[in-house]
């Protein structure tokens, strides 16, 4: 069954030189792009990882094991900042969907764009990650998620557009086994694939069901936030000076400026 859907979607993939959003780049992107009138855009693209200096990180040989890309590879390829205008265009006023995309590759793909002072909004995007959506039906991994769903192996994981592909390819059979549970719009989706409402992409803080702001971690963790900087002011300048996603420090300044 086909995603029904009202305005673009995105569906993509990361490779990346670890899976710390914080201090980790991305080395490749993959996106499949749907438009309601049926049309469909894709594109995938190397980068070459670098410092706020603009000096080529190395890419592990740990992570290279996973994806296969390494140093050469990537070494005539642009970065991040050359691309970001382009995928700006491309991602702004469009919802989003990939696997484990709302705790990883989301994150990590803000993080880029606030690292080179681009300030890119994903809080009015609907959010599909189809791995929460398999662990609630089946726990399972992508490649098995693929062959259950779709009765076939995955050939060349970890490769971003195989991976992206599948991931499209397990949502229309979620839809199609799951149809008298999940309704075929991006509004269900969403909501369904979503464990918490996060205030920031790495969930650091999340709203209760009042939409109080409450910080998910730690040892304040579901207390109120603005209690907490109330009564504990350096816990502020300490999350503001550590090794903090920078939407999350983002948004927790934002919060203390509106109390």
């Amino acid at each position: 069954m086909k995603i029904n859907i009202t305005r673009p979607i995105i569906f993509f993939d990361l490779e990346t030189t670890g899976v710390d959003v914080v201090k980790d780049h991305i080395v490749e992107l993959c996106y499949i792009k749907l438009f309601p009138d049926g049309n469909e855009e894709s594109r995938v693209m190397r980068l070459r990882p670098t410092d706020s200096l603009g000096n080529t990180i190395h890419i592990p040989q740990s992570s290279t094991l996973i994806h296969g890309i390494t140093d050469d590879d990537v070494a005539n390829c642009p970065t991040f900042k050359d691309v970001a205008p382009m995928l700006k265009d491309t991602f702004t006023d469009a919802d989003l969907a990939g696997y484990n995309s709302n705790y990883f590759d989301i994150p990590m793909l803000a993080e880029e764009f606030l690292r080179i002072g681009i300030n890119i909004d994903f809080s009015h995007a609907k959010c599909i990650d189809v791995c929460v959506i398999f662990k609630k039906m089946e726990q399972r991994t992508l490649s098995a998620a693929y062959k259950f769903y779709c009765k076939a192996n995955l050939d060349d994981a970890h490769s971003a557009m195989a991976d992206t592909r599948a991931t499209l390819k397990v949502l229309e059979a979620q839809l199609d086994m799951y149809a008298d549970t999940l309704k075929n719009d991006v509004d269900t989706l969403s909501q369904f694939s979503s464990s918490n409402r996060n205030i920031d992409y790495a969930g650091r803080m999340v709203y209760d069901e009042h939409g109080t702001p409450l910080f998910n971690f730690g040892k304040y963790k579901g207390q109120p936030v603005a209690d907490v900087l109330r009564k504990d002011p350096g816990y502020y300048s300490w999350m503001m000076q550590g090794e903090f996603a920078l939407n999350t420090k983002q948004m927790l300044k934002k919060i203390k400026l509106s109390l």
